[in-house]
């Protein structure tokens, strides 16, 4: 499965990195599908699909169940919270969980996006923009998101246990819920920032398809070794499209919102979330 990573500066040194909500749409569609019928739906359910296996060990393939078991549950429950009638508790609560997840770096939402289901990425970005750089940029949110994440993950699993103390309340565990999604954001994270720096790292099947010639469909980036060469993990895409839109939208030294409006409807990108990268490097 192929991800579409689009690259442009956004204001100053700030540059958007963001996976087209097409494909990453389809690869948690085409995901959810896949392991929705193998999702235990209750904690019995869970307990005799971890401890009937033979040896009775818990294994990595478990932790992936029970993870994708609590993932589930918190849908269901955000569900409920979206759906509320107006004014009414849960609505409330639906509110102040739209408040915390406004705060989560753009970064993080890029780095969920790359499932175990992807197998190579192809980066587009402005034809001015020097390819090199932009690859570079993008393996250092990969090999950063490797150790940010997995310090979050850990600290969010500790934090668990203590929010447990306000269930004795007579409101809904709203510190609790939230560690737990965050622990459950930062361990996906930290999968798609492994899988992604795996593949933009190989540089033996480096291609940039800006510099393949007509006729003969070689490129002086490209490094062959094996035939896996022929079949990149990642593919460089210049655009001049995004190029001009790029150039007709600058205000000072940024994009207008207009301008970053009409980029995202043409490349299939999350308005909200490109946005954020106006005031975060990453």
């Amino acid at each position: 499965m192929k991800a579409r990573v689009i690259v442009f500066p956004i204001r100053g040194r700030n540059w958007c990195f963001s996976r087209s909500v097409e494909t990453a749409s389809s690869a948690i569609s085409s995901s959810t599908q896949q392991h929705k019928s193998h999702i235990p739906s209750t904690l019995k359910d869970l307990w005799n699909r971890i401890y009937t296996t033979p040896g009775k060990k818990f294994t990595p393939s478990n932790a992936e169940l029970v993870i994708d078991f609590a993932s589930n549950k918190m849908n269901n429950a955000w569900i409920s919270l979206e759906t509320a009638p107006a004014g009414s508790l849960k609505n409330k609560i639906h509110g102040v969980g739209l408040k915390l997840l406004s705060r989560v770096k753009p970064s993080e939402i890029l780095l969920k996006s790359i499932t175990k289901d992807v197998t190579n990425v192809e980066i587009m970005y402005p034809a001015s923009l020097n390819a090199r750089l932009v690859r570079r940029r993008l393996r250092h949110i990969a090999l950063r998101g490797t150790i940010i994440h997995k310090k979050y993950f850990y600290g969010s699993l500790t934090l668990l246990p203590l929010t447990t103390i306000f269930t004795v309340l007579p409101l809904p565990n709203i510190p609790f819920f939230w560690i737990l999604f965050r622990t459950y954001s930062h361990w996906r994270a930290l999968q798609g920032s492994t899988k992604l720096l795996q593949l933009v790292s190989d540089s033996e099947n480096y291609k940039s398809s800006s510099a393949i010639t007509a006729g003969t469909g070689t490129s002086e980036f490209t490094r062959k070794k094996d035939h896996s060469s022929l079949h990149p993990l990642w593919v460089l895409q210049p655009s001049k499209e995004l190029e001009e839109q790029i150039s007709r939208g600058k205000v000072n030294d940024g994009l207008s919102k207009c301008s970053v409006s009409k980029i995202c409807k043409s490349f299939n990108l999350n308005v909200i979330d490109v946005l954020k990268y106006e005031n975060s490097l990453y």
